[in-house]
C-alpha cells in the first residue's frame, strides 16, 4: 500500500484551475504543446521555436496567453543585445478544473445509491474543491496543511468477493474512526472518504477495454 503522511505547501505539485477563463487557455493545442515543453525545462519563445518549430511571434502570443491565465510564470530575464529575454515555467506539474467553476451544476454529492459511479466522482470533485478552498486558506496564513492519502490496488474474484471486501472495508473504517473520533473544544475535524473502482488499463483506455464485470452481475449481492 502506498501511504503518505505529510503538512503539504505544495500541493503535489497541483495547480486547481477555479474558473473556466484559465481553463481555456488550455483548450488550444499548441498551447498544450508548450505547457508540455516548458514542462521539461524553463525556456524562452526564441528558445521554444528552436525545440518545437514555428515563429518565435506566433509561440510569444501563445505564451503571453497562458501566461495572463496564470498557467506560466517568468523564472528569469536575460538580456540579448538590446533586448530583454524572458525565460518562462509552468506554475504547476498538473492542471485540474475545480468543478465549482461550472456554475449551476450541483456541487456537493445527492443522496444515492452510494455504490455507483456518479456518487465516488461526485465525492472525488468535493474533495478537489474543499482542498483548494483550505490549501488557499492555509498558504495565505503561511500554514501548512496536514494531510493524509492511501493507494493501493486490490484483484477481486467475482461481485460477491467485491460485496464482501466492501462489508470488510466499511466494519474496518468504522472501527478506527471511533476509535480515534475525539469531539470537542480544541479538536479539529477532517473528511475522510474512501473509493473503490475498476482500475484503468496500464496502456491507453480502448472502447474494447474490458470492464471487470457488468452492471447487473455489479448490482447482484450474495
Amino acid at each position: 500500500m502506498e501511504t503518505t503522511a505529510a503538512h503539504e505547501r505544495e500541493g503535489g505539485g497541483v495547480a486547481v484551475l477555479d474558473d473556466l477563463s484559465r481553463a481555456s487557455a488550455l483548450l488550444d493545442p499548441e498551447r498544450r504543446q508548450l505547457v508540455e515543453a516548458l514542462r521539461e525545462s524553463p525556456d524562452s519563445a526564441s528558445g521554444l521555436a528552436r525545440r518545437l518549430g514555428g515563429s518565435r511571434q506566433r509561440l510569444n502570443y501563445h505564451l503571453r496567453a497562458l501566461e495572463s491565465a496564470g498557467l506560466l510564470e517568468v523564472a528569469e530575464e536575460r538580456r540579448r543585445g538590446n533586448c530583454t529575454e524572458r525565460v518562462l515555467r509552468v506554475v504547476a506539474r498538473r492542471f485540474i478544473l475545480d468543478p465549482a467553476a461550472l456554475e449551476g451544476l450541483p456541487t456537493e454529492p445527492e443522496a444515492g445509491d452510494r455504490a455507483s459511479a456518479g456518487y465516488l466522482i461526485a465525492l472525488a470533485a468535493r474533495a478537489i474543491r474543499e482542498l483548494t478552498r483550505v490549501r488557499a486558506r492555509a498558504e495565505g496564513e503561511g500554514k501548512r496543511l496536514a494531510t493524509a492519502s492511501l493507494a493501493t490496488k486490490v484483484s477481486l474474484a467475482d461481485p460477491a468477493a467485491m460485496a464482501a471486501f466492501t462489508e470488510d472495508l466499511g466494519r474496518a473504517v468504522a472501527e478506527v474512526v471511533a476509535r480515534h473520533h475525539s469531539p470537542g473544544p480544541g479538536s479539529r475535524p477532517f473528511r475522510f472518504i474512501a473509493g473503490v473502482y475498476p482500475a484503468p488499463s496500464p496502456t491507453s483506455a480502448t472502447a474494447s477495454e474490458e470492464l471487470p464485470w457488468s452492471t447487473s452481475e455489479e448490482r447482484k449481492r450474495p
